[in-house]
């Protein structure tokens, strides 16, 4: 949201974004539409007063969450109808980034131009969290917070005007949901290439690894790493792993580094800003992409940007974001994953290239300028066939 409306502005169009909380920090040329809720994910479920009753959105989002579901999209949907009944007249356009909520198809027949972005069908994080569960109980409760697929289902095949960021999510979007492929328009991710970018008065460290993963999530394939990485300390002992990431309190990955005997040699570290993480990338001898999936690839994109060397896996639309400009290697391998770091450790000219090359590929295929463009081009398509 913030890097796409500010391409736009800069590009001459006026743009609002419109959010539920956690409020997405904008350029300030952009005006921020807050649509408040219970934001119960942070304020917790003993939040609820006598006031907020007054409002069914409310209501539903509390007893989703109570029974373990994830009512947001549904009652985000619900307040952006109601705010664009009053000030829909306002807009050229609107532009939903994955709802997916009933609220769309109502504003879709309000007659207002609707694009929506899925980034990737969520089925797949779905079916990745259920292949990893560790019993019964925990399959039903990945099950019910997902439930909200239902509605995503049922309201993907009304959109007109779907647009996604990989060729890889346009397939599986068209086989989860049973769309056909030349139906959904493809326009890439942008990185910041200005906030993203080398930092060469800043020293290497060519033994640091560093990657940015969500620890808990299966879809990230931080584990994979982790044993990976307790392979490579056998050779390089003094081998440093930096995870800009936040694992919970007796979670899965806090437990997997305690099991490998790493606890000392793992560095986690989050709420860092932007700046904080470029300086991070800037030290690092190697940036490494875990992820089972990813619908695009972010962590691997702003890693080129800031010129660090890649090691990828091929899950998802990652060979798209890193072409020939990293190294690739089979997903959830960890011999693979192992080996192509050691490669790339004993081949510094190597991980100087690459990190050349990755910067070029970043400012040349997928700048927010580039995106900007090719989105604004979708618009105008939208817009025609709407007046047609």
């Amino acid at each position: 949201m913030r890097y796409l409306s500010k391409a736009l502005v800069e590009a001459g169009h006026s743009v609002d974004v419109i959010s539920g909380p956690p409020y997405p920090d904008l350029d300030p040329r952009v005006r921020l539409i807050q649509l408040p809720s219970l934001d119960l994910f942070v304020n917790g479920l003993r939040s609820l007063r006598p006031r907020h009753l007054a409002s069914m959105s409310n209501i539903i989002e509390w007893l989703s969450q109570l029974t373990g579901g994830f009512a947001e999209p549904y009652t985000f949907g619900r307040r952006a109808v109601r705010y664009l009944r009053q000030h829909g007249h306002e807009y050229d356009l609107v532009h939903d980034n994955q709802s997916l909520s009933w609220g769309m198809l109502e504003i879709q027949n309000m007659g207002i131009p609707l694009v929506t972005t899925v980034h990737h069908p969520i089925t797949s994080d779905l079916r990745i969290a259920l292949n990893a569960a560790r019993g019964w109980r925990e399959r039903l409760l990945i099950k019910r917070w997902h439930s909200f697929l239902f509605m995503q289902k049922k309201v993907i095949k009304q959109l007109r005007n779907i647009v996604t960021v990989s060729d890889c999510s346009r397939q599986d979007i068209a086989r989860d949901f049973g769309l056909q492929p030349v139906g959904i328009s493809l326009v890439h991710n942008g990185i910041c290439i200005e906030d993203f970018r080398p930092m060469p008065e800043i020293q290497r460290n060519p033994l640091r690894l560093m990657a940015t993963c969500s620890a808990d999530q299966p879809l990230k394939g931080l584990r994979y790493l982790l044993h990976a990485y307790a392979r490579l300390l056998k050779t390089y002992p003094d081998l440093e792993l930096l995870l800009v990431s936040r694992p919970n309190p007796g979670g899965k990955t806090e437990n997997l580094v305690k099991r490998l005997g790493i606890v000392d040699k793992v560095k986690f570290v989050s709420g860092i800003s932007t700046e904080q993480m470029v300086r991070y990338y800037a030290e690092a001898a190697i940036a490494v992409v875990p992820s089972v999936y990813e619908g695009f690839g972010l962590p691997a994109g702003e890693a080129m940007a800031c010129g660090v060397p890649v090691v990828s896996t091929d899950g998802g639309a990652l060979p798209e974001v890193v072409g020939d400009a990293g190294v690739i290697v089979p997903v959830k391998n960890v011999d693979a994953l192992a080996d192509a770091i050691d490669s790339l450790l004993q081949d510094e000219p190597r991980r100087a290239d690459l990190g050349l090359v990755a910067r070029k590929r970043i400012e040349e295929n997928f700048c927010w300028q580039v995106c900007a463009r090719q989105m604004t081009t979708y618009y105008w398509e939208v817009l025609g066939d709407e007046d047609g």
